[in-house]
């Protein structure tokens, strides 16, 4: 082997290092890019099943927050990030007209080991028009969603 042919070698090996460097990083960027939207989607169906839970159960039921919390671990919600909102305000289940649920506060943290930053998740609403409102019905049947 000659000279050249060993200097070659190992200029080789260098451009390899630097390329695979940059090819890595991208390769995480785009790995958490996909994570990040795939939890905003998340968020957004976890306050559609809030808003679900919350005009065919009990008003102010804790278990739509819990249940909404169950279905984001990776974010450790709080009861303060959830709300869960009834008009016209001071309602009863008779007379409610819509429930508001909206997730705000919450935060993304991706697994870049050189970018732990926390990132906020934007808020999030759903709203929609009352239905029963009952966890149980009159003939004592538990309704399957409230539990």
């Amino acid at each position: 082997m000659s000279n050249s042919e060993s200097r070659q070698r190992g200029a080789t090996t260098v451009e390899f290092a630097l390329i695979a460097v940059v090819f890595v990083t991208l390769l995480m960027a785009i790995i958490e890019f996909a994570r990040w939207l795939s939890t905003l989607e998340l968020v957004a169906e976890t306050t559609r099943l809030g808003a679900r839970m919350a005009v065919v159960c009990d008003l102010n039921d804790a278990t739509i927050k819990t249940r909404m919390q169950a279905y984001l671990p990776m974010l450790g919600l709080a009861d303060s990030n959830i709300s869960i909102g009834y008009a016209p305000a001071g309602c009863n289940k008779s007379n409610c007209q819509t429930v508001t649920v909206s997730l705000v506060g919450a935060t993304f943290t991706p697994h870049i080991p050189f970018l732990m930053v926390a990132m906020p998740v934007p808020p999030f609403t759903t709203s929609l028009p009352r239905e029963s409102m009952e966890s149980t019905n009159a003939a004592g049947e538990t309704n399957p969603v409230c539990n």
